[in-house]
């Protein structure tokens, strides 16, 4: 009996040890490396995200240039002769274009490195293997691919409307901030950009007509 009770015993554990292993499955190990197949979902995670992560470096790269274009319009305005602004113009917008191309080319090569040095061993430590199967399933359905088409139309049309609608609220409280800043500053508003009153209709017909 007592033989039995031990056998027992040991098919217990082996059960419960049975059980663990396969609960484990698809977990990574901590310090252990990824497998295959959980590599090949952290790549395709990564392409799915790379547009995304080109178009934050694009505005990085961009966003001086931006400002160098408006900086450079007001020169061309009041420092540049009017008969030599049309040919500086084009010489200056063709060489916004070649910056343009050639910081793209750029921010995708070091998108893509950081990807692979910094993002891929964030991915494998953050998700396991199902996990990443599952937002896989998500990011690459039908469903969410149509939606995401439908953006650049949606956000467009929100846009707009969100425009008109500031533009309504907001212009008054500008002209009325305007105003104050002026006032703070002790400037006299000119002649020429204070608005010119019209004259009543009333008090206009009420004068006599010249004989």
């Amino acid at each position: 009996m007592k033989r039995l009770a031990t056998v027992k015993s040991l098919l217990g554990v082996a059960l419960l040890a049975g059980a663990s292993l396969a609960g484990a499955q698809g977990q990574a190990i901590p310090g252990a490396p990824p497998s295959a197949a959980k590599k090949e979902l952290v790549q395709r995670l990564l392409t799915l995200q790379q547009p995304s992560l080109e178009n934050v470096g694009r505005d990085l790269a961009e966003r001086p240039a931006r400002q160098l274009a408006g900086e450079a319009e007001q020169a061309l305005m009041t420092r540049v002769p009017a008969d030599k602004r049309e040919a500086a113009a084009k010489q200056i917008q063709e060489l916004l274009r070649k910056y343009g191309e050639e910081s793209l080319a750029v921010v995708r090569d070091r998108t893509s490195k950081i990807n692979q040095a910094n993002l891929a061993p964030m991915v494998d430590e953050k998700f396991t293997e199902e996990e990443l199967r599952q937002l896989l399933a998500s990011l690459e359905s039908p469903v969410f691919k149509k939606y995401q088409q439908t953006q650049p139309a949606m956000v467009s049309a929100y846009a707009q409307t969100l425009v008109k609608e500031l533009e309504a609220a907001l212009t008054p409280k500008l002209q009325t901030l305007e105003q104050s800043v002026v006032a703070a500053l002790g400037i006299t508003p000119t002649a020429a950009s204070q608005p010119k009153a019209a004259k009543p209709a009333a008090a206009a017909a009420s004068k006599p007509a010249k004989k």
